[in-house]
């Protein structure tokens, strides 16, 4: 009962930190009911294959704005996965929110953990049920890279 009683004043003390953390949480679950869908809502059916358009159209583009567009890009993903990390242990969409913000940033071995994420069941119906909302074909996955939860 001590330990309780301690932790108890110990909250109390860092209220200030509590009511931070609440509104940021609630920040990050707003921003994210709004963006989340809009990136999946926008996200080309052919992202995921080799072929997709978009990516070449990109790399077309002159250097410094590619540069801008990609320090701005990874600066949002990095905002969303400490966000979607946030929001698994507060209230918001905690993995859908993360999954986007990873798909924003730069790292190797990106693609590949993209596409084991969005082949994991839970993950692909909230995907899918978004782009049918938005009356938006399903997205294409190339075949041979298998997500190690997809039979669930």
């Amino acid at each position: 009962m001590d330990w309780l009683l301690e932790q108890w004043r110990w909250v109390r003390h860092h209220e200030e930190l509590f009511v931070w953390i609440g509104s940021l949480s609630l920040l990050t679950l707003l921003v994210s009911f709004v963006a989340v869908p809009m990136v999946i809502r926008r996200m080309p059916y052919d992202y995921f294959l080799e072929t997709s358009e978009g990516a070449e159209a990109l790399r077309e583009r002159h250097p410094a704005l590619r540069l801008v567009f990609l320090v701005l890009k990874n600066a949002l993903g990095l905002l969303l996965v400490l966000g979607g990390l946030l929001m698994l242990v507060t209230p918001g969409q905690g993995l859908l929110t993360l999954v986007i913000g990873l798909f924003l940033l730069n790292f190797p071995g990106k693609r590949r953990l993209e596409i084991r994420l969005v082949r994991w069941k839970p993950l692909r119906r909230a995907v899918d049920w978004i782009r049918r909302r938005a009356g938006r074909r399903p997205l294409e996955l190339p075949e041979g890279i298998r997500g190690a939860r997809e039979e669930e």
